[in-house]
């Protein structure tokens, strides 16, 4: 009997514990607010289909679009600042905008693999294939291209 009760207290005990630790756990990275010295710009065109171009507040709801797309990434949001139309040209179906990011400088290997252009583009893609607009299935990112070089290159190709 007395080992019972021993055995029972000592499972209450555990249980209380990990309800107060459960309770009280602070997870410091997810209220970690980085410095954030510096900004990284990319330039992203967007193909438009046909039957989405004779749409009059499309810019509008693509800029409201991309913001909450990177306004929602558990990977971006925290470095994502704002976004803005640069060019919209119904003649060739595009529209261009201006992602604007602030990162923490010196830090090479962030740069390399959470703003690479492959993670920034791969973001988009996914809330554009996850969200389709009826109509508009085949609207989506044609080109991604870092504004750096961009001023090297000379084009956006």
């Amino acid at each position: 009997m007395a080992i019972t009760s021993i055995f029972v207290a000592f499972i209450i005990l555990i249980i209380i514990s990990l309800c107060l630790i459960g309770v009280t756990y602070i997870d410091e990275d997810e209220n970690e607010i980085p410095e954030l010295s510096s900004n990284k710009t990319f330039l992203i065109m967007l193909k438009i289909p046909d039957a989405c171009a004779t749409e009059e507040d499309l810019p509008h709801l693509l800029t409201e679009r991309l913001t909450g797309a990177y306004s929602s990434s558990p990977l971006l949001s925290r470095y994502f600042t704002s976004v803005e139309t640069v060019d919209f040209s119904s003649g060739n179906a595009t529209i261009t905008y201006h992602l604007q990011f602030g990162v923490p400088s010196g830090d090479d290997r962030f740069m390399e693999y959470v703003m690479s252009e492959e993670v920034v583009l791969n973001i988009l893609q996914q809330d554009f294939h996850d969200q389709n607009v009826p109509g508009c299935e085949t609207l989506g990112p044609a080109s991604i291209l870092p504004d750096d070089k961009l001023s090297s290159t000379g084009s956006l190709t």
